[in-house]
């Protein structure tokens, strides 16, 4: 979802307004989820390590693997797998021992999204898996549903088309059963990426042209790109190059709209 940046402006005043009497592991975690959510990595990375270093020496293990996971999607952001799974798996140490089910659950899946990207695909759904019953268990139906979307973009990658459309379809049914307009544009996407690397081009654009409306709907310009993309993609296959090329002037229009949100204020041009 595209939130407003006076969001994240807010959080970061407050955050460096406690900071001014001195550190604290909260207000630095804070800082850096809201720095890391306007695009800067770098500055979050080194709050969040601040944040860190305090929470270990009060032997806060909650605020510690919070902060470990947080760490990691940054590195994950960064181009810096390697870390990212250093500082998920420790994330996984401490977390367990708070006994959170549900943080369990999002961690092996940040791993195995780590592993996805790095091209080992048996790692990743094997992380995967272990997520997932963990999710059914808890009775948290979205978070099933995220699971079983990577589950199908494993089988997908291994060029299992039709197990990768199992997943997805029942990721797709779970999340419009929960209401998640994103997660449900995703799922739709992942459909008719499959359609189209199989061949059926009116297919994937059935399924791209129902994910577009709720991109827009959200106000997700990251996934409206994606999506757009998608339809470049699908409408050149189909021979419609005007459609193609509206596409394309929508996606870079698009892409200068995220690149100026990302950048932050005061940033040079």
């Amino acid at each position: 979802m595209w939130l407003p940046l006076s969001r994240f402006a807010a959080v970061e005043a407050i955050a460096s307004a406690t900071l001014s009497f001195g550190p604290d592991a909260d207000a630095l975690y804070c800082l850096g989820w809201a720095q890391h959510a306007t695009g800067r990595r770098r500055p979050a990375l080194a709050s969040y390590e601040q944040a860190l270093h305090r929470y270990r020496e009060a032997g806060d293990r909650v605020g510690e693997a919070d902060t470990l996971n947080n760490i990691g999607i940054v590195h994950d952001g960064l181009g810096d797998q390697q870390q990212a799974l250093t500082h998920y798996q420790q994330a996984l140490t401490a977390g367990g021992e708070r006994g959170d089910h549900s943080f369990e659950a999002a961690v092996l899946n940040n791993i195995g999204m780590v592993h996805f990207s790095l091209g080992d695909h048996q790692q990743a759904l094997s992380y995967f898996q272990q997520s997932l019953p963990i999710t059914r268990e808890l009775g948290d139906r979205l978070g099933e549903g995220a699971v079983l979307n990577n589950v199908g973009l494993v089988h997908a990658g291994l060029g299992d088309e039709q197990q990768a459309l199992t997943y997805f379809l029942e990721a797709l049914r779970i999340k419009r059963e929960g209401g998640d307009r994103a997660g449900e544009a995703t799922a739709l996407d992942n459909i008719g990426s499959v359609h189209a690397e199989l061949g059926n081009q009116q297919q994937a654009l059935t399924y791209f042209l129902q994910a577009l409306p709720i991109r827009l709907e959200v106000g997700d310009r990251v996934g409206e790109a994606t999506t757009r993309r998608n339809l470049a993609t699908t409408y050149a296959a189909l021979g419609l190059y005007w459609a193609t090329l509206r596409q394309h002037e929508v996606v870079a229009d698009l892409d200068r709209q995220i690149s100026d949100h990302a950048r932050p204020s005061g940033a040079a041009p």
